[in-house]
């Protein structure tokens, strides 16, 4: 599950992606959360987007007012969901960021880390949206990953974006066969377990 993140002056790492960015400025958000309106890239017929969609997809269905949005969805069964399979098929959306948190249980205590490409590169994330919501899509985690959580988002190299938003199908075959990056990692302070603690210190090695 990938739960915060961070990203920053996404219009300047997406120029060369996208057409135009509609009310997205270049901000630096330190620890990117749920319900939180932030940048991704669609997919219109004159070109891609960027924009700023809310974190966390309500479904038509869902009734109950205390209904908990929808921030992740899995890769391995997002065709049979019903929220998803038909979202995923016409509504797909990139969503940037500089590195995601995870989690990892040491001694009954959840420790925060920071993960990133090793390369430094921006990360494209494989999403989907609904209306002016979206959700990110994540896979099992694999090599060095998999010592702090068993699941990762969904990443991808800039050269598969426009692939992937233009895949009329599931986009489980691009899911299982894209050529995945490299990452890093290292522990981060526990300041950013709370939403209000968005500053550079969330970044700094512990």
């Amino acid at each position: 599950m990938c739960g915060r993140y961070v990203v920053t002056n996404a219009v300047s790492k997406t120029q060369k992606i996208v057409k135009k960015a509609i009310k997205v400025k270049n901000i630096a958000n330190y620890n990117a959360h749920p319900l939180q309106e932030l940048p991704v890239i669609k997919k219109y017929l004159n070109g891609n987007t960027l924009e700023s969609l809310r974190w966390g997809i309500v479904p038509k269905w869902a009734k109950k007012k205390n209904f908990r949005p929808l921030i992740n969805a899995r890769s391995e069964t997002i065709n049979e969901k019903i929220s998803f399979k038909a979202i995923i098929k016409s509504s797909k959306c990139i969503v940037v960021a500089d590195g995601y948190y995870e989690w990892k249980l040491i001694e009954k205590k959840k420790v925060p880390y920071f993960i990133f490409r090793k390369d430094k590169k921006p990360l494209f994330i494989a999403g989907i949206f609904a209306n002016n919501e979206f959700c990110l899509i994540t896979e099992n985690a694999d090599g060095c990953l998999l010592d702090i959580h068993h699941r990762k988002p969904v990443i991808m190299n800039e050269s598969d974006i426009n692939y992937y938003l233009n895949n009329k199908n599931d986009a489980s075959d691009f899911f299982i066969n894209r050529n995945k990056p490299d990452f890093d990692f290292y522990k981060v302070s526990r300041d950013i377990n709370k939403p209000t603690n968005n500053n550079p210190n969330n970044l700094v090695r512990i």
